[in-house]
């Protein structure tokens, strides 16, 4: 299909403009792969997104691990095996996911999981960066 852009353009100058709040992501489906310490995550848009233990312990939208504001994250060490021992729902909207380490604080919404799995190498890629700057080389 070829759309001619003037006459686009003219006709969308007379019409008002709509803003449609973007969907927000729903889960639809919640698997806990304990043998590969791996959460698969499925959403009603139809993307799916494997998300490790590891990197979720990392990423807890906890205050513990975000902090109270910009600049207060803390930089979590050492989940290298960390389980998640259960997958307890908040609601229509979120999880509270409880780790073998103790940490069940942190609410992992439909939207934080979805941005988790969408930004996942990014966010991996810095914590790692992040990671090997605490850790001096022996």
């Amino acid at each position: 299909m070829m759309l001619h852009c003037n006459n686009v353009l003219a006709r969308a100058a007379r019409l008002p403009i709509l803003l449609v709040p973007m969907q927000e992501p729903i889960a639809t489906e919640l698997r806990l792969r304990r043998a590969t310490r791996v959460l698969e995550v499925s959403f009603a848009d139809g993307s799916r997104f494997e998300l490790p233990f590891e990197y979720l312990r990392v990423h807890s939208p906890s205050a513990e691990v975000k902090g109270h504001g910009p600049g207060q994250e803390v930089l979590v060490l050492g989940k290298e095996n960390v389980g998640i021992t259960a997958v307890e729902p908040v609601g229509q909207y979120a999880v509270k996911l409880v780790f073998d380490d103790g940490h069940d604080t942190g609410l992992y919404t439909w939207k934080y999981l979805h941005e988790l799995g969408r930004e996942r190498a990014a966010k991996w890629a810095r914590y790692v960066e992040r990671r090997a700057r605490a850790r001096p080389s022996a």
